[in-house]
Parts: structure tokens; C-alpha cells; sequence
């Protein structure tokens, strides 16, 4: 049962954790289209995907912070997962098997942070 009002905030923002944010925001940039809309100083790195608006700030992770966990996974969807696999294991993005479910497909990479990304044909849900 849903029990959201129709006046619910949307998601606009996620915030990712880095040890490195200018390579992570390249990565971003360079692989799922997002552009800079920061004045291109220090931290954070505010990003925007040209695809729907979607924000991602890139900020400094601290030592003591381990990541790579399973707790954040980005999804990306793609009409096509085996023509954006091709494209962006061109552009040396590599990701790994394809996986499919009941009218869709996926498959998983990581970021230069070891955060997970993954590609999705799936319209709705996780």
C-alpha cells in the first residue's frame, strides 16, 4: 500500500562519496552525460543529468569512510544494455554480465570510488 500524498518531494539530489572527485565527476561525466553546474571551484561538485535533471554532488570522502559498499548503487536506465555495454567499454567502462529479468535486463559496474553503478532497461521499480 502506498501511503504517499500526491504532494511527496520528488528525488532531485543524490550525494556520492569519493577519494577522488574530479576523476569520479570525469567518470560521470564522460559515461552517463551529466555536465558541472559548480562555479568549478573546490568541493562540492554539483553535477545535472542532461537526461532528466537528476542532481549528483560529488564531495570528499574521509579516510576513516570505506567505500565501496553495497549501500548506494546508482541506476542508470538504457533502451539497449548490450549497444551502451559496447559504447562504453569503448570509452573504457567496463561492465560486467548481463543479467535479465521478467522484461528486463541489467548489468553492473563501479565507479573509480568502487561505488556501484548499474545499467537497467527496466522502467520502474529497483
Amino acid at each position: 500500500m502506498n501511503d504517499l500524498s500526491p504532494h511527496s518531494p520528488p528525488l532531485v539530489r543524490v550525494i556520492l562519496y569519493v577519494r577522488d572527485m574530479e576523476e569520479s565527476a570525469a567518470f560521470y561525466e564522460r559515461h552517463f552525460g551529466f555536465r558541472r553546474v559548480d562555479a568549478g571551484v573546490d568541493e562540492p561538485i554539483h553535477l545535472e543529468s542532461s537526461a532528466n535533471g537528476l542532481g549528483l554532488t560529488i564531495l570528499q570522502a574521509a579516510k576513516s569512510v570505506k567505500l565501496g559498499q553495497a549501500g548506494v548503487k546508482l541506476v542508470f536506465q538504457v533502451e539497449d544494455i548490450e549497444s551502451f555495454k559496447a559504447k562504453s567499454a569503448k570509452a573504457g567502462l567496463k561492465f560486467g554480465a548481463t543479467h535479465s529479468g521478467p522484461g528486463y535486463s541489467f548489468a553492473n559496474a563501479k565507479d573509480p570510488s568502487g561505488n556501484s553503478v548499474q545499467i537497467s532497461s527496466r522502467r520502474f521499480g529497483c
